[in-house]
């Protein structure tokens, strides 16, 4: 029996969505754009699904677009934000532990002549909205601002730095990477003051390829994909409407449980953090996000650990999977010990996560510390 305890990474396809899909693909398999009655079957389905997705995210149908994930909505958001203000001004704010979709857009920038101000966390891995304040600038066109931090689990002050911006009278754009907070806490785009927020299908049990981004009525962005003008104009293609029927499916079911899975992974974190105590393996970080726990073995390596967890059918992360094997640039920039840093893993539930689940992992962790540690002190 297997034990996946990598919900962070991606979720299995709950039940709900895979059904959507399927209905979809074999019923309402026609172009949304086409003017008969199969098309304008699909294109129900696909306006029914933008009503869904709009609902769970609390915002209007008009201001959700459909994107293939949390890494495409991360790369509009920023560019369109850079092509906007390129008559105001060329600096962004974002910080030093936002998802590479961000980074990677922001350094790209900076070689086209932007200036960007990288923030750093403390050593519990928190941002001030204090120092979005201190880094604003005259010129700031965008800041760029994760509501859960994919690694660590702490939640940054996205509505505070929304705040801070007004304060400032500041016309920067705020954008936030929420694809870790969607149906995992209670927010809605328009309570956190942001502009841009970008979630993804596959974080919510939804299947991969399918997300969306969030564009505050009122704002006006160029064209992502210039083509036949799909989702208002903004993002040309035609629309996987078996992948949006999934992910309508998805987010009714998070919804409808929100409170009860919010529960569920509280409790598993407690119990985990109870049970692993034992093992003298601490938290590096504690979060405040329920789903997400990092812990750290010292002196072990921690892709060794999770080959070792694999071959016992446990499956967590070693960081981001993001990384691909890479050092964690979250983890760098706390500073942490190389000895902690080396060792990390991180573990994230779900509402279909067990008791059992954690158990397994508390035992398979514990056989590797006996097993490795003279190999690897």
């Amino acid at each position: 029996m297997s034990h996946y305890l990598d919900n962070a990474a991606t979720t299995p396809v709950r039940p709900e969505a895979v059904q959507a899909a399927l209905d979809a693909m074999q019923s309402q398999w026609g172009n949304p754009s086409s003017q008969y009655a199969l098309g304008q079957s699909a294109r129900d389905l696909l306006d029914s699904g933008r009503r869904d997705a709009a609902q769970g995210l609390g915002c209007a149908p008009e201001e959700f677009y459909f994107t293939s994930g949390g890494t495409e909505g991360d790369n509009w958001a920023i560019a369109a934000a850079a092509e906007l203000g390129r008559r105001k001004g060329k600096h962004i704010i974002t910080t030093a532990i936002e998802h590479d979709g961000v980074l990677q857009p922001c350094k790209a920038l900076e070689q086209r002549g932007y200036s960007v101000t990288f923030l750093k966390p403390d050593r519990g891995g928190r941002i001030t909205a204090e120092q979005v304040r201190d880094a604003l600038r005259p010129d700031t066109v965008l800041v760029s601002m994760m509501l859960v931090n994919n690694e660590l689990g702490t939640v940054l002050p996205v509505a505070e730095t929304a705040q801070v911006l007004r304060a400032a009278n500041s016309t920067a754009l705020l954008h936030c990477d929420a694809v870790q907070g969607f149906l995992k806490m209670p927010f809605t785009p328009r309570g956190l003051g942001v502009d841009l927020l970008t979630v993804s299908g596959h974080k919510i049990h939804a299947p991969k390829g399918i997300g969306g981004l969030y564009i505050r009525s009122g704002l006006r962005l160029p064209p992502f994909i210039r083509g036949g003008g799909q989702e208002y104009g903004l993002r040309s293609g035609t629309e996987p409407t078996a992948q949006i029927a999934a992910f309508a499916a998805a987010v009714r079911a998070g919804r409808a449980s929100l409170e009860e899975d919010l529960r569920h992974a509280a409790q598993l974190k407690q119990y985990a953090l109870e049970r692993l105590e034992a093992l003298d393996i601490l938290p590096v970080v504690l979060g405040e996000s329920a789903h997400i726990l990092p812990i750290a073995l010292p002196g072990y390596k921690s892709e060794v650990v999770v080959r070792f967890l694999s071959d016992r059918e446990v499956y967590v992360s070693a960081g981001s999977a993001c990384h691909k094997g890479k050092p964690s640039h979250v983890y760098a920039a706390l500073n942490l010990p190389k000895p902690l840093r080396d060792g990390v893993l991180r573990v994230s539930f779900s509402y279909d996560t067990k008791k059992e689940d954690v158990d397994a992992l508390a035992d398979a962790l514990a056989a590797a510390k006996q097993a490795l540690f003279p190999s690897m002190s």
